[in-house]
């Protein structure tokens, strides 16, 4: 198990980690269809995640060719439109940017502000290098420096992705904490000499029995206590 005070730089996961990603898409979804109840905005947020994870699957298995969350999120929006009868264009113009407005956990500002007086920190995402920025700008996320899969073009958790972290890091990959509330992301860190923690988050992907990750922790303010008393 690593000791907590060999961490020089600490990565964060964006989507789902930083930013609640379910609630941003549902009330895009909701501005654009007014009058649809509760359990029709759900069955539309669903196949939207839906057709970004297989597209996302689809070009990390080598059966289509690299197209950044832009490409992916308009051909999402563009699902939810065709199933819901939507057809004005600027309203699905709005929709299919929607990735871009995400609101923050409440304890991500002020936890990426903490830490930053300490260590370098990164953010890694999966979200467009166009993408990237204007989310962080609409959910007060500051950082050091905002890495964009799209600069490898792959998606988490392809290995490629998280040596980009790793060589922006500027040391050895054993010195770079990768913190995730998705265990499928924290795996593809650990597949590459990172080091891994888990934050628990309402819409994560918890460890299952046979992962082991350096360290877990309830919240942000927790992980940063333990970052920064050493």
């Amino acid at each position: 198990m690593a000791e907590i005070r060999d961490i020089e730089v600490v990565v964060f996961d964006v989507l789902g980690t930083l930013v609640d990603e379910p609630s941003g898409l549902r009330a895009a979804i909701r501005d654009a269809l007014p009058a649809s109840g509760d359990a029709y905005v759900d069955e539309l947020l669903t196949a939207w995640q839906e057709h970004v994870e297989s597209e996302q699957q689809r070009i990390g298995q080598g059966d289509r060719a690299y197209a950044n969350s832009e490409v992916i999120d308009e051909e999402a929006a563009r699902r939810v439109a065709d199933h819901a009868g939507l057809t004005d264009p600027a309203t699905i113009a709005r929709l299919a940017s929607a990735g871009q407005r995400l609101p923050a956990w409440g304890d991500s500002a002020a936890a990426l502000e903490r830490l930053a007086r300490h260590f370098p920190v990164l953010g890694l995402s999966n979200a467009s290098r166009t993408a990237l920025p204007r989310l962080n700008a609409h959910a007060g996320l500051r950082w050091h420096q905002a890495l964009s899969a799209e600069a490898v073009s792959a998606y988490k958790p392809a290995p490629e992705v998280y040596r980009l972290a790793v060589d922006t890091a500027g040391c050895a990959a054993e010195r770079v904490l990768m913190v995730a509330a998705h265990a499928w992301d924290l795996r593809g860190a650990q597949a590459t000499g990172m080091r891994t923690a888990y934050v628990r988050r309402p819409v994560g992907d918890p460890p299952t029995s046979s992962d082991v990750f350096d360290w877990q922790f309830g919240g942000l303010d927790e992980l940063v206590t333990a970052l920064t008393a050493t």
